[in-house]
């Protein structure tokens, strides 16, 4: 299944807006429970600094939801938002003029498998990147060589416990872009490793219950609109109807720590 037009249609429809584009930001916070995570992750790693201007660099940009949270989130932040899309690229720089985020807040058209941060950075963010690039190793590298001393990277991809909803060979990736069906811990801390990482830590998301909400929050909806656009007028009753449901169950898989899980939160170091 081809996700990019759907998240195109997602995009004109939210778009109208500034507010239509920040409920669709707050809706996606709500609803994707790697978000909760990566805020988790985010949020214990700035009780580790010591400096109050941080620079950040987005890897995979995309909608631009991650970028804007940290740029409207930290007052003393600067965030750069990479994309290949070049649409974007303009779609989210003009979002962010429109905000009044645009000193600290930006987006350039490059590619992750070439782009070395000209002066380094504190922290690299990747959600939902890793799966869609083939040359990974080489990505690893160009964080590493972007990131300042003691920089943070953090990274959020499928696992290959079930990550692209792939249980066994003859599975295809629920997502038709993705180029591997996840990673094992022991693959991407090791790819890391050798691309000059330490203190790699590799934990997992989307346990039972989190695997559960993300049937019920993007798969279905997902299939459903695949089928007929006509689901774009019923998705907001079904989002009510389910919302509670999901919401239980990413609390449950964020609090508790999950031994097994179709997703990886991976945090390394320089």
């Amino acid at each position: 299944m081809n996700y990019d037009p759907i998240k195109r249609s997602l995009g004109t429809v939210f778009n109208r807006s500034i507010f239509l584009r920040k409920l669709f930001y707050a809706l996606l916070d709500i609803l994707l429970l790697r978000t909760w995570h990566i805020k988790k992750a985010i949020y214990q790693w700035k009780k580790t600094i010591k400096k109050e201007s941080v620079s950040v660099i987005d890897a995979g940009s995309g909608f631009g939801q991650y970028s804007y949270n940290l740029a409207a989130q930290n007052p003393t932040w600067n965030i750069l938002g990479i994309d290949v899309k070049e649409e974007q690229i303009a779609d989210c720089n003009q979002f962010a003029a429109k905000t009044g985020l645009q000193d600290r807040l930006s987006f350039i058209e490059g590619d992750i498998t070439k782009y070395i941060a000209p002066t380094p950075v504190d922290m690299i963010l990747s959600v939902d990147v890793m799966e869609h690039i083939l040359e990974d190793e080489q990505v690893f590298k160009n964080f590493y060589a972007s990131l300042n001393e003691n920089g943070f990277l953090l990274i959020s991809t499928p696992s290959n416990l079930g990550g692209s909803d792939v249980h066994d060979d003859s599975d295809e990736s629920f997502i038709g872009e993705h180029v591997r069906d996840g990673y094992s811990v022991e693959d991407i801390t090791t790819k890391l490793t050798n691309a000059g990482f330490s203190k790699i830590q590799a934990s997992y998301s989307y346990g039972t219950f989190g695997s559960i909400s993300w049937v019920l929050s993007m798969k279905l909806p997902i299939s459903l609109l695949n089928i007929t656009k006509l689901f774009f007028v019923i998705l907001p009753f079904y989002y009510l109807a389910v919302y509670w449901i999901c919401l239980i169950l990413n609390v449950i898989d964020v609090i508790f720590e999950q031994k097994t899980g179709t997703g990886l939160i991976v945090k390394a170091y320089k």
